[in-house]
């Protein structure tokens, strides 16, 4: 009840703004606004857009903010006046199938809107004239995500389930687009591309997302002086930027996963669950990276994080044992640490030790007791508010993190290299 009463007095607007201009205010921010169910009961419908026959599978900003574009399963693009509730734009796409990915074109005065469809082509549409201007056809499945880049207004890209991240020049008078990754040369041939974003401070930078527990970040302008450097950049007829017996050089891609995923994949597999990263994106000043790994969490990841990375091989087979996590029996492997059910318990005094004062004692109780029922976000809610107000006790920060690993989200970054996991910790937070 009390977190629910401080909720109620704080400004969410104004914290969010200070927290992006105030580099102090970032872990004040978290610690009152991590998993917090007052600030969720608060969002609620405004108005429903009615235009659309078929599911609406993609939504799109303008660059100002005014403008809002949508894709369904009807073929057609909307652009709507979201602040008035009405529809400005209704065009047919030329897509034969369900539309996926909608984006504005930066610089184009909201008139170029790209869309990409389960039809497998990307098309180039001038809302002004309501026609279509270009029409891609290179990927082989389905189009899912399209990128574009604030400060290269001619260019943008797209992820598809062929593996393949293609990249575009509308100044090129080709109509076909070029290879810039292939991820079926490292991943094989089932592997799809989900999604992708371009980094906005940045634009040298991409990150990727596809089925299994990696996000991948490349630096685009060293794959293409490492082409260019074998001279592969202006081949003549079909432009490509990627040939099968070139690698994307060392240095060029970065790993980042939640660190107790990798060794959890046979258990998803066992269970038939997919582990696949469904959106991609990255804070407005580049340094943060949102991802949502679909069907599992949604993690943080602190790109400014450097640390020296502690490198482990991951386990070929799991030992059989009645070690317990979250509450069920697992493979006995938590991020390659064993943790016997036995360990994994509350702090407790005894009686007539303990330095909280009675108002802390009783909101220990009410967190040991959500614990106890296997509530672990109430517990940790009520944890951290007795820490933030007695944040000398060891007995709640080891409670709190009984509650976290029961909860099975953990703080952990990664990287991966050929053969091993290099583990950064501390470099990603569970949202």
């Amino acid at each position: 009840m009390a977190c629910c009463e401080t909720m109620a007095l704080r400004n969410v607007t104004r914290d969010l703004l200070r927290r992006q201009i105030r580099e102090n205010r970032a872990l004040d921010f978290q610690r009152h606004y991590h998993v917090t169910d007052p600030f969720i009961k608060r969002l609620g419908l405004e108005a429903e857009l009615q235009g659309h026959s078929g599911c609406v599978n993609c939504l799109e900003w303008n660059e100002r903010g005014d403008l809002l574009a949508s894709g369904s399963d009807d073929q057609h693009a909307i652009v709507w006046d979201p602040f008035r509730h009405t529809k400005l734009i209704t065009m047919h796409t030329g897509h034969a199938a369900n539309i996926f990915s909608v984006k504005f074109l930066p610089h184009s005065e909201d008139r170029i809107l790209i869309t990409g469809a389960a039809d497998t082509k990307v098309h180039v549409h001038d809302l002004t004239a309501k026609e279509t201007t270009h029409m891609f056809s290179d990927h082989t499945n389905r189009v899912k995500r399209i990128a574009t880049a604030p400060m290269r207004p001619n260019t943008f890209w797209s992820a598809a389930e062929d593996g393949v991240i293609r990249q575009y020049d509308l100044r090129e008078s080709s109509k076909r687009s070029e290879v810039l990754i292939d991820l079926t040369e490292y991943c094989g041939q089932l592997v799809e591309a989900k999604c992708l974003a371009i980094n906005p401070r940045d634009n040298n930078y991409l990150v990727v997302g596809a089925n299994g527990p990696f996000v991948r970040l490349y630096d685009i302008r060293m794959i293409h002086n490492h082409r260019k450097s074998l001279g592969q950049s202006g081949s003549a007829g079909v432009h490509t930027f990627c040939d099968k017996r070139k690698s994307i050089p060392d240095g060029a891609g970065q790993y980042y996963v939640a660190g107790h995923l990798p060794v959890k994949l046979p258990d998803y597999n066992n269970r038939l669950r997919v582990l696949v990263a469904t959106y991609v994106t990255f804070s407005p000043d580049g340094t943060e990276l949102l991802v949502n790994m679909g069907g599992e969490q949604v993690y943080l990841f602190d790109l400014t994080f450097k640390q020296r990375p502690y490198t482990f091989l991951l386990p070929k087979k799991c030992h059989s044992s009645s070690e317990v996590q979250n509450g069920k029996t697992t493979n006995g492997v938590s991020n390659g640490i064993h943790l016997p059910a036995s360990r994994l318990k509350l702090a407790t005094v005894s009686s007539g030790s303990s330095d909280l004062p009675p108002h802390l004692e009783r909101i220990k109780l009410q967190a040991n007791d959500a614990f106890a029922q296997q509530q672990w976000t109430q517990a940790i809610q009520l944890y951290s508010l007795s820490i933030h107000e007695a944040g000398h006790n060891a007995m709640l920060y080891g409670n709190r993190a009984a509650a976290y690993m029961k909860r099975k989200w953990y703080d952990k970054r990664s990287q991966l290299g050929p053969l091993q996991l290099r583990a950064h910790c501390g470099g990603r937070k569970t949202l």
